[in-house]
């Protein structure tokens, strides 16, 4: 599968009466499913997006979906430091949110300060 010009970004979602911490579930359904339709195939959310929400409305708008039909892309929320040492626990965690058992891309988006560490993510099923 060729990955589309464009992509769907999860940060800024439509809202149930403008509350940031509550995506509207309609309204991305049908955002999701109209950038199926138009050959979108890229998605894009993060950890920390609507109040960690986003991850959870757009796995649900994508379980409609064969999983050959779209990329994911999600963020480790590496800029808070205290998360290194819970790296497998959140991964695990946004997998479940996403409803995959994989993701295709995973960025790790670190703090300005100089850290050393090395990790390694495996495929975690459940």
């Amino acid at each position: 599968m060729k990955l589309s010009g464009l992509g769907l970004g999860a940060m800024r979602l439509p809202t149930v009466e403008g509350k940031e911490n509550q995506p509207d579930q309609d309204k991305v359904n049908e955002m999701v499913a109209y950038a199926i339709e138009q050959g979108i195939n890229y998605f894009d959310t993060a950890w920390g997006y609507h109040g960690d929400q986003s991850e959870i409305v757009l796995g649900n708008a994508l379980k409609k979906f064969d999983r050959s039909q779209y990329f994911l892309a999600d963020k480790f929320p590496g800029y808070d430091l205290d998360n290194m040492p819970h790296v497998e626990e959140i991964f695990t965690k946004q997998l479940q949110n996403v409803k995959q058992n994989t993701l295709i891309f995973i960025y790790f988006i670190m703090s300005v300060r100089k850290i050393s560490m090395r990790i390694s993510i495996r495929n975690i099923k459940f």
